[in-house]
């Protein structure tokens, strides 16, 4: 991995910089030894920002906080998003209308890419309707407007059904 050498205080070069204060304001351009003067005067060091700009940005800033920063940045970006599993859940008797609010709220998981779990669950009698309710998460599933993966097929649970769906990363 490149890294960036970054030079502080005394290590840069140039003769004139474009200097920013600990607060972001822009100082302009001054002599490197006037900004050193006041990176010191204000107890901070003088880092340079972008050596490749003409003349070159330096901000006065605390430089062990900086270092920080910096690191904290570079952490963030190795971290990849982690996939979740969102639910939804609906119940044999739930009107057309409900059922399609429940796939919006699906359809909007998966657009986030994380994985979907597809729940419907049965009370009491509802139970006995057990070929009713596979049928209800199979229309269920096929409403689903998006391109999506069947990760776990429909199956039997003590409260009803359930099944786990992803976004199809292959677009057809």
């Amino acid at each position: 991995m490149f890294k960036k050498r970054i030079y502080l205080n005394h290590q840069i070069k140039a003769l004139k910089v474009r200097v920013i204060d600990e607060k972001g304001q822009q100082l302009g351009i001054l002599s490197l030894t006037d900004a050193l003067r006041l990176s010191r005067e204000k107890g901070f060091d003088l880092v340079e920002i972008a050596p490749q700009a003409n003349p070159p940005v330096c901000k006065i800033i605390d430089y062990g906080k900086y270092l920080y920063e910096q690191k904290r940045k570079e952490r963030k970006k190795e971290r990849p998003k982690q996939i979740e599993v969102k639910g939804v859940r609906f119940g044999l008797n739930t009107g057309d209308h409900d059922l399609l609010t429940v796939i919006k709220k699906a359809e909007k998981f998966l657009d986030e890419g994380d994985r979907v779990k597809i729940e419907i669950m049965l009370r009491g009698r509802e139970k006995k309707f057990a070929s009713v309710a596979r049928k209800k998460m199979e229309e269920f599933i096929k409403l689903i407007n998006q391109p999506i993966k069947i990760d776990s097929d429909i199956k039997r649970t003590p409260s009803g059904f359930q099944a786990v769906v992803s976004q199809n990363k292959e677009k057809s």
